[in-house]
């Protein structure tokens, strides 16, 4: 496995059709995916180990920290694929970059969740409280999401939902709580500096957290935050990923995201 970054992400649509070219392109000609590391990167190894080779198919995984390295590398053809969003980031990237890239198969959820160091219950909270939450903008609003899903904070009805539009109003913001936001990849290591951090399933799996350890959960029901490999749209229909795509939706991978994250921390949205 090579790592070449250093400090990525969490519905998807179908494929896109490529060119004739990627369609030509042999099955068995060696190519690169770019992936986070857990449990992405988990993922892609035990389809490497497993499921590759007798499918005929055969990839590096380049692991990454810092999210929009993955899709700059994809889109300026570093790697083949990569394997580290959701839908929401994705398009966010799309809209600001122009990225000519596509989304594939969705594969798996991972929850996100709030953490402490300081407290056993959202409930000892005390007004004035720091909460860390992610700069990514696609993640914000969803971390602001699991504090208005316990009664915590109002979310506005309409315009942006983030740290800005929340803190300084006292009808979202009842109890004051002081919003820090910092890079995902930072924010497990500053969870003794906060009273609260809501944190990325990649991010506290990489930390050592488990749902376990969690005061709020995401629930799975109705998530559109399942995480699926995206190709560009001249390989999309590149046999390649797409074999690779379809062994990531396998019987296979569903047992072995199912066995390792027993706890939930993963599932499968296949």
């Amino acid at each position: 496995m090579l790592a070449l970054g250093l400090a990525a992400c969490g519905a998807s649509g179908g494929t896109s059709a490529g060119d004739g070219n990627a369609a030509e392109v042999e099955l068995s000609t060696p190519f690169k995916v770019a992936a986070t590391d857990v449990p992405h990167a988990d993922i892609l190894g035990f389809v490497k180990d497993t499921l590759a080779e007798e499918a005929g198919i055969d990839f590096e995984i380049v692991t990454f920290t810092d999210y929009p390295l993955g899709n700059r590398w994809l889109a300026e053809g570093e790697v083949e694929a990569n394997y580290f969003q959701h839908r929401p980031y994705f398009d966010a990237l799309v809209d600001e970059f122009g990225y000519d890239i596509v989304p594939l198969s969705d594969v798996h959820v991972e929850p996100y969740a709030a953490f402490s160091e300081r407290f056993d219950s959202v409930s000892e909270l005390p007004d004035g409280a720091t909460i860390s939450v992610t700069n990514d903008a696609s993640n914000q609003e969803r971390a602001l999401n699991l504090l208005a899903q316990e009664g915590l904070i109002v979310l506005p009805e309409s315009g942006d939902i983030n740290v800005i539009a929340v803190q300084s109003s006292d009808e979202y913001n009842p109890h004051g709580f002081t919003f820090i936001e910092a890079d995902p990849a930072a924010q497990a290591r500053a969870l003794p500096d906060v009273d609260l951090g809501i944190l990325n399933g990649n991010y506290f799996l990489d930390a050592g957290f488990t749902l376990k350890d969690a005061l709020i959960i995401e629930p799975l029901e109705g998530n559109i935050y399942a995480n699926f490999l995206t190709a560009r749209a001249d390989n999309a229909n590149d046999p390649r990923l797409l074999k690779l795509d379809e062994l990531l939706t396998s019987a296979e991978v569903k047992a072995f995201i199912e066995q390792t994250w027993s706890g939930g921390d993963v599932s499968p949205a296949f």
